[in-house]
């Protein structure tokens, strides 16, 4: 068999090549019916890699070892968008269809059985080739895709983190800008969850935490900054566990920030929850995750003045505005040390009465004061609202 064709049958497969490249083209119109909807700048990029190939097969023939630079070459060069309005399966369809056609068309040019044979022979290696092309450059793509997503969610996450700047309404543009081209749905509520990452395989474990949320029906964006972890959740409304999200993370706390309505409102959420995280060591008994809002007492110790006005205001402010002596009442039951008796008796009053007290203290705060928990809740929200009237006054 000859090594290559002969200059009379290279010349045929040189005035054929245009021939064959539209005859690829028509076949996988007639094939494949979603390739009509191409755009016409996505059909001529299909063309020009078609005819790029037929070049490389008759370059193969006399220069061997030439196709795979060639073929790459091809891929490489055609428009960005191409590959991502083409996915590889259905690159993998138009090359068979196009080496059906050389198959077909291809071997009738030769000039003698030997030639006949060394164009099929030729025609089954390109077509090879031409898949490991393809393949190589859609992994390319797709490891360029899978960094510079890596960055948009890391830029995401910071600026959740850091909050609203000088320019607030670019600010608030730029990341939604990012969050639609990561397929996030800025307008969703969203809840911020930190906490520490794994010390081990920490790749691997967010992209499980990754995972478990798509499949939750709950996408989350993912952020590693320093020695913690943060993980904005979206569409809260379906529930608050965070479920599986948990194994996401390392040992210690896991703080649940409140939702927030939209991805531009979320650094409020990631305030309180980093608050939180702060302020954890102080109950080392917490649940594992924890909403911020439990966490309010170790907060304001810590000096979180935002727990400090959520205190005030689920607390003292509900009481005072009942009026009586509600706020008179817990203030005293609290300083008895949660002695019934004791209280009834400073108040001059019968138990009940502060029974009854302390039950509509339950209803307006939602903390029972029998509670220990509870208990150094309205503890601490009774000396916020000192403190509060003390500034008023100064």
């Amino acid at each position: 068999m000859p090594a290559t064709v002969s200059p009379a049958t290279r010349r045929r497969l040189q005035l054929a090549a245009g021939r064959l490249a539209t005859a690829c083209l028509a076949a996988m119109e007639e094939r494949q019916p979603w390739f009509a909807h191409l755009g016409a700048d996505q059909r001529a990029a299909v063309l020009a890699v078609t005819q790029t190939g037929v070049s490389d097969l008759v370059s193969s023939l006399m220069e061997p070892g030439a196709t795979v630079r060639l073929t790459v070459d091809a891929f490489r060069t055609a428009p960005r968008d191409l590959a991502r309005r083409l996915s590889l399966r259905q690159t993998v369809e138009l090359v068979r269809i196009a080496i059906d056609v050389f198959e077909e068309q291809l071997p009738p040019l030769a000039a003698d059985e030997a030639e006949r044979r060394l164009l099929v022979d030729v025609v089954l290696r390109f077509g090879r080739e031409v898949a490991f092309a393809a393949a190589t450059a859609y992994a390319a793509a797709a490891e360029a895709r899978g960094a510079w997503d890596a960055r948009l969610e890391a830029l995401i996450v910071d600026a959740v983190v850091r909050g609203p700047g000088t320019e607030d309404r670019a600010d608030d543009q730029g990341l939604v800008s990012r969050a639609a081209a990561l397929g996030w749905d800025p307008a969703a509520p969203v809840r911020v969850v930190v906490g520490t990452p794994a010390a081990e395989r920490p790749d691997r474990l967010l992209a499980e935490l990754r995972h478990h949320g798509s499949r939750a029906g709950r996408p989350v964006l993912v952020g590693v900054q320093g020695a913690r972890l943060v993980v904005l959740v979206a569409d809260p409304a379906r529930g608050d566990r965070i479920g599986r999200l948990v194994d996401g993370f390392g040992p210690g706390p896991i703080v649940v920030g409140p939702v927030a309505p939209d991805l531009a409102s979320a650094h409020a959420s990631a305030r309180e929850a980093l608050a939180g995280l702060r302020a954890a060591p102080g109950w080392p008994g917490a649940p594992r995750p924890v909403q911020a809002d439990d966490l309010l007492p170790e907060r304001a110790l810590v000096g979180d003045a935002a727990a400090h006005r959520t205190l005030v205001r689920t607390v003292v402010e509900p009481l005072e505005a009942a009026g009586g002596e509600l706020l008179h009442t817990l203030e005293t039951y609290l300083e008895g040390g949660g002695a019934l008796e004791a209280c009834a008796r400073a108040l001059f009053v019968h138990p009940n009465t502060v029974r009854y007290r302390l039950r509509r203290v339950a209803e307006l705060t939602g903390r029972v004061a029998t509670d220990p928990r509870d208990a150094l809740v309205l503890r601490t929200a009774v000396v916020a609202g000192r403190l509060r009237d003390h500034r008023g006054r100064s």
